[in-house]
Parts: structure tokens; sequence; C-alpha cells
């Protein structure tokens, strides 16, 4: 294919990725960051072997090993009770890694962003360029931005999240973005501090009427938990351009009284100043339009509750990476119609079943209960296509004959 001018505009999960991707293949990128430094707003990241074997093969194993987790377990428990309702081995004997060939890691969202962000070559991340609009100029594309700069590109590459402007410029301002009704409390705390917690080490999920608690360990040597509080409501969100409204301590405080005194120290550990809507997408007809492309949460974005949010940015940036360097389609358009065709599938499955989770993880007592827990207790096999996935095994060739032999 000839060579291209990529505009990336994200510098977060998806774009650092795939620019990554796309210099070790030769060729040249530039990355369009809005904020002024790099700085990811959030706690921790949950990492699965979907998207670790591929991190590992561009050449991040180690900083990963080094800054991130592995937890020992994966636990249900009763938010009232703490008993165990079914777990899972992670570490021991090492089974995740035996299982799908590539670890589990608990990592916190800085450090995983500072690692990509050292990977990339020199001069390739352009900080404070907010994008204000894109014009289609021909076979080109161009992108002006509120400080005033203007950038032509061959391609423009989507990866600015949710509230992503490429995507409301590609549905012609059509918004797609969902709320769950839900919303939750965020924090990073010290495992020191968590005197009451049973299993520190491990990924666990408390489980109630109405709302959950997840926390798992991040860091080197499981030094600190990051979680996620998540309560119904409120039914409307009243921030209805962002993710975050103020809150009080007290605020999260109130929504899980009554609970194991475990996720009370948890959440009172933290200065609690910001509720965070969760919000995802509704399934898009193309991820492509003319020169224009989407990545990761701008095409997907998904309620968290399998963890993928990171993962699936990951498998795009890696796919649509190896479809621009490859020997595949000639033409660009032939490119990004394989990639849409490789991944809209399995990103909107992913965002289904993480849909039915919040469902899954928020029921009453009641007669769902038992069906609850044997899906629960057979979550790993209900989920195994997700963990087991290769985005660069060869079946995603096969895939990709299929997409370009049918014109």
């Amino acid at each position: 294919m000839p060579e291209n001018r990529i505009a990336i505009v994200g510098g977060g999960i998806g774009g650092l990725t795939l620019a990554i991707a796309l210099q070790q293949r030769g060729i040249a990128v530039d990355v369009y960051e809005q904020a002024d430094i790099l700085d990811e707003v959030g706690a921790g990241v949950a990492l699965w072997s979907n998207a670790t074997r591929l991190l590992h093969r561009l050449g991040l194993a180690a900083q990963l090993a080094e800054y991130g987790s592995e937890p020992t377990e994966l636990i249900f428990r009763s938010g009232l009770s703490a008993d165990r309702i079914v777990s899972y081995p992670l570490t021991e004997g090492g089974w995740y890694r035996q299982q799908f060939g590539a670890p589990y890691y608990g990592i916190h969202r800085q450090a995983l962003q500072r690692i990509l962000a050292e990977a990339v070559q020199p001069g390739t991340i352009h900080l404070g360029h907010r994008l204000a609009r894109l014009e289609r100029t021909g076979p080109t594309t161009l992108l002006h931005f509120d400080n005033g700069a203007t950038v032509e590109a061959d391609l423009v590459v989507g990866a600015d999240g949710i509230w992503s402007k490429i995507r409301t410029w590609m549905t012609d301002g059509l918004d797609h973005t969902m709320y769950s009704r839900t919303s939750g409390f965020r924090g990073v705390v010290p495992i020191e501090s968590c005197s009451l917690l049973p299993d520190p080490t491990a990924t666990q999920f408390w489980l109630g009427a109405d709302k959950h608690f997840l926390h798992f360990p991040i860091g080197p040597d499981y030094r600190y938990a990051t979680f996620l509080a998540a309560v119904e409501g409120p039914t409307v969100w009243p921030n209805p351009r962002g993710v975050r409204i103020p809150c009080t301590t007290e605020d999260a405080v109130e929504a899980f009284r009554g609970w194991h005194p475990a996720v009370l120290q948890m959440i009172e550990a933290v200065d609690h100043t910001d509720r965070w809507a969760l919000f995802g997408l509704g399934p898009l007809p193309s991820w492509v339009r003319d020169n224009v492309v989407l990545l990761g949460d701008a095409a997907h974005g998904l309620v968290p509750h399998h963890g993928q949010g990171a993962n699936q940015c990951v498998e795009d940036a890696v796919v649509l990476a190896d479809l621009l360097a490859g020997d595949g389609p000639e033409t660009l358009a032939e490119r990004l119609e394989a990639y849409c065709r490789i991944r809209m599938d399995r990103a909107q499955r992913v965002q289904k079943i993480s849909w039915v989770s919040n469902r899954l993880f928020h029921l009453p007592d009641g007669p769902e209960i038992p069906l609850r827990d044997a899906t629960l207790g057979n979550l790993y096999q209900n989920v195994r296509w997700i963990h087991e996935y290769d985005a660069q095994a060869p079946h995603t060739e096969l895939e990709l004959a299929a997409s370009t032999s049918d014109r």
C-alpha cells in the first residue's frame, strides 16, 4: 500500500497502541492529544490475556510485569455477608496463563499510558491539540484544532473516546451514547490500609440488590487496590456531555450502608469528589466514512463489568496496524472495510455481554439468584471466547480473505 499520512486523534490506550504497532511496522504516524499533559483520568485497568499477548508482542512484557499485579483469584461474594458465591484460581499453578496463554494484570491507568507513550518514537505525540472540526478536501481530510493548527491526513483514526468528535462527524451528529442508568464511585487505596478485606490480592466482585463492588490489586507487589462501587441511578444523568458530577464521600458511603465492613472501609479510605456515569454505545452501522475510521471506545464504548474496555482497544489497534502494513487488499478503502468486518461483530458481542452482566450483578434476593449463581459457576466457559482470542491468529487471516473475496 502506498505511504499515507496517518493522524490519530486521541492519546489514550488505543491510540498509543496503534502508534506503536504502526511504527514497529515501519509506518509513520502522528498522535494528536487534546490534553496538555498525558495524565489519564481514572484508576485501575484490567488487562486480560486477549490484550496482554498482543502487548507482549509489541515488546512491553517486562514493563507490564514491573508495573502490574497478577490477581491471585477471581472471587464473587455476597455484599452483605462476604460469603463466597463462586471463585476461580488465577495464579495458583499458573492456571490463568495455562488456560489462555498470557497473563492477566491489574495496572494503574496512568502507568499503562506512560508505558505506551514511552514506546512511541519521540516527536510522535502532539499535546494540546483539541479537535475542532474535520473538513474533507478531495481524497484527504483536514483536521482543524482549537489551538489554530491544521493538519492534512490521508487517513484519520478516531481514538478519541466515548464522546468522540470523530464519531459525531461520521454520524452527522447522531448521538449513539447510552447511559446505563448506573453510576459509580472509584478509588485507589493502599492494600495495607484494608485490614478487614479478605483475600486482598484477589479480584473480587461483591454482589447485592441494585449495586456491586469490584476491586483488584494494581501496581508492583500488590501494594494498591483499585475499586469501582457501582449503583443503580440516577435514572437521568444530569451531565449529558460528561461522565462525572460532583459528590461527597458521604454519598459514596451512604450508597453501601449496611454492606460488609470491608467494603465500607475501602470506600471510606478515599476522598470522593466525583460520581461517574457508566456510559456505553449503541451499535454503529459502520466504523468507517471515507478515509476516517474509529477505534476503541469511540467505536464500541462499553460498560465496564467484564473489564474489557482497554482490551478491545488493544485488539482494534493491532488488527488495524496489521491490515495497514500487511499484504492484504491494495486500496486503503478495502483495508478499512476489512478492519470493520474483522472487529465489529466481536466488539459488539463484548458490548452485549457487559450490559447483561450489569443486571446480573444487581439482582435482589429472589428466584433468579440460583440461576445467577449457576451462571457465575460456569463463567469461564461462557467467556472463553473473549480471553482465548488471538487477534493475530491465522483464523483472522481467513476472516480477512472472506471479507475481500465477495466483491
